[in-house]
């Protein structure tokens, strides 16, 4: 407020002084706001790896220290712009950024959430690991109150991590903003109904997160709060790798009859159909806890965009007699029923869920072909708020 008490006393001697004095006076007030308001400190999303270089070259000298993120204070941009991209020109040409991507809204009411992010970090910092010139960049999408909780927790959660890192805190009511135009008509066919936690237009920003985040951003792994980690993360950034062409997402595939149950029309109209049909056969759906978003390939992909048209979503959900309430997790899965080969299929150890809800709720004798994941678990994820096995 101090710009108020200055221009307030400019004002009342402006009787006494010349026209040029007044002038000049004037101006220096309007300096002043200036300063004010445009001097604050405003992050774009490509600050977020600013400082890596520095950071860079103190952590080989620093491999012992407590705390190897590259800034100890997170960060919380506002929403990106296209010309965000300028504060890029700082960066070493050899840094690699693997980006990772939350969903952090609420947290700050729920105790539950924050035990849950509590674990998830983690482990995630436990098992990271990182080479030289490597960075993680961690987005977290989050309303200010979580925000302000978020930037308390991570210093402490992220305390043995012996890999560099950046924060960065995105406005979930930005990019709701953002996503409601592209996603509206989706909620109608995927949300459980207005109020529901996933009728908010953000819970589909995997779907659509290809045409608001910039160019630049390549790769983005999302993943939910309730997951712990016991394998490197940078090992899952290697399923790019695996994704054969025309692929722009890799999932794993749903591991209960969720799909089953949701799909029993069509299946009833259609008795020899694979879809909601049990692995290895089958088309049991995905679970979105863990995804690999390729952007570029969604923005290069006219068969994926076309399928995010209105009357194409609405075309699709009508085929499959679907209604969901699960989000894009829903938009995914039907989608890959009529399109498969959009999706490059995780296994099913990098989201080994462990919910059995459907088991005590009339599925109990088909429950086991689709819970069966066979091979090293790489990630658990605690999802209905079941418990995740202690290491």
């Amino acid at each position: 407020m101090g710009f108020l008490r200055i221009f307030s006393s400019t004002m009342a001697r402006m009787s006494t002084f010349r026209s040029y004095q007044i002038v000049l006076l004037l101006a220096a007030a309007l300096a002043v706001v200036a300063f004010y308001y445009f001097g604050s400190e405003r992050h774009s999303f490509s600050s977020t790896t600013k400082r890596i270089r520095q950071s860079q070259a103190s952590q080989n000298a620093n491999r012992n220290d407590a705390d190897l993120s590259l800034d100890t204070r997170p960060e919380h941009p506002e929403p990106m712009q296209a010309d965000d991209t300028a504060l890029r020109g700082d960066l070493s040409l050899d840094v690699v950024e693997y980006h990772v991507l939350m969903m952090f809204t609420k947290v700050d009411k729920s105790r539950t959430l924050q035990e849950k992010f509590r674990v998830a970090m983690k482990s995630m910092a436990k098992h990271g690991s990182f080479l030289d010139g490597e960075v993680i960049v961690l987005h977290f999408v989050s309303d200010e109150a979580s925000r302000e909780l978020g930037e308390k927790m991570l210093p402490e959660l992220l305390i043995d991590a012996t890999f560099l890192y950046q924060v960065v805190f995105h406005s979930v009511g930005s990019l709701t903003e953002r996503l409601f135009p592209i996603v509206e008509v989706m909620q109608k066919h995927f949300s459980a109904g207005s109020g529901a936690y996933f009728s908010d237009a953000i819970f589909f920003l995997s779907v659509a997160m290809h045409r608001i985040m910039p160019a630049e951003l390549e790769r983005v792994v999302q993943l939910d709060l309730d997951l712990k980690f016991r394998s490197n993360i940078r090992d899952l950034f290697q399923e790019f790798s695996r994704f054969p062409p025309g692929a722009v997402i890799g999932i794993a595939p749903e591991l209960q009859p969720v799909y089953r149950h949701m799909f029993w029309q069509y299946r009833k109209e259609n008795p020899s159909s694979r879809v909601g049909a049990p692995p290895p056969e089958g088309q049991p759906g995905f679970n979105s806890g863990v995804m690999l978003l390729d952007l570029g390939a969604m923005r290069g992909s006219a068969l994926y965009n076309g399928l995010l048209e209105p009357g194409r979503v609405g075309a699709l959900a009508e085929r499959y007699h679907f209604q969901g309430h699960l989000g894009d997790q829903d938009f995914f899965t039907v989608v890959g029923m009529a399109h498969p080969e959009l999706f490059s299929p995780l296994a099913c150890g990098w989201n080994r869920q462990l919910c059995t809800w459907w088991r005590e709720h009339g599925y109990s004798d088909v429950f086991p072909l689709y819970y069966r994941c066979d091979g090293p678990v790489h990630i658990y994820h605690g999802n209905c708020n079941t418990s995740i096995p202690d290491d």
